[in-house]
């Protein structure tokens, strides 16, 4: 188990190709196709691991399918993945109740490397889903807040009814002292908050560009969109980190997708 939440991701084991038994102890539906489990391993093993990172997670008989960790990198003892039903396998996940029995394989992948921010300014951006593969950063930049100078969460959905976590977006300024700003593509009645593309909230960041990290993740248009407009404010390429989890596969490294 690493020491701190920033650690080196541990490389696979030798039995990377065997999943380990999870139950799914609580399930919450947090939109209309957006499901988030909580899943305790029957091994009592906690599974450690970094933000950033996914696992294979596998529905038994169905298939598997590369899914972002969503939960508290400082707290492994439950592993939490929010997941979205787009097909087959998905489907078979987000249906799962507490007490039904689910294959991981895990962790993969690079983490994000919050800690490369350590004393400068964070910009967080996520688009839709998004924000589940970056909640265990956000998670860290929390609990670990006096490292930071000014960090920001600037969170686009299509709809006020895709928005995630909205209990936390509601506490993150208070509790942790985030500065939040969240957007929709189109507003549904008694919708009071902003309407408009994410990137519009990167004017509401006021870092200092050379000392920023910038973490993103949403749809490939808006990866490639906020991308540019990072980079346009001067904050340098190799600092602005995207996820791209659409090019996950196996996560063993066996056909090299996963790199």
């Amino acid at each position: 188990m690493p020491t701190s939440a920033d650690a080196m991701p541990r490389a696979a084991p030798a039995d990377s190709m065997l999943p380990r038994p999870f139950r799914v102890q609580r399930r919450r539906r947090d939109t209309d196709d957006t499901v988030t489990l909580w899943l305790e391993p029957l091994d009592g093993l906690p599974l450690a691991f970094a933000p950033g990172q996914f696992t294979m997670l596998q529905a038994f008989g169905v298939g598997e399918v590369p899914i972002s960790i969503s939960g508290d990198p400082l707290d492994p003892g439950l592993l939490q993945h929010t997941v979205r039903d787009v097909g087959g396998v998905t489907s078979s996940i987000v249906r799962a109740r507490p007490g039904d029995v689910l294959g991981v394989r895990g962790p993969f992948g690079v983490g994000w490397g919050v800690r490369d921010g350590t004393g400068g300014d964070v910009v967080v951006v996520a688009g839709g889903i998004g924000l589940a593969p970056l909640r265990p950063a956000l998670l860290q930049l929390a609990a670990e807040r006096d490292l930071y100078r000014r960090v920001y969460l600037l969170y686009g959905a299509r709809s006020p009814g895709d928005l995630l976590f909205g209990d936390e977006l509601a506490a993150w300024p208070g509790m942790a002292a985030l500065d939040v700003g969240v957007t929709v593509d189109s507003a549904t009645p008694g919708w009071r908050g902003r309407v408009g593309l994410v990137s519009d909230l990167l004017a509401r960041a006021d870092v200092d560009p050379a000392r920023t990290l910038a973490l993103v993740c949403g749809p490939e248009v808006m990866m490639r969109h906020v991308g540019h407009e990072l980079v346009r404010l001067g904050i340098p390429a190799g600092r602005v980190r995207l996820s791209l989890e659409r090019n996950m596969r196996c996560g063993v490294g066996l056909c090299g997708h996963c790199q």
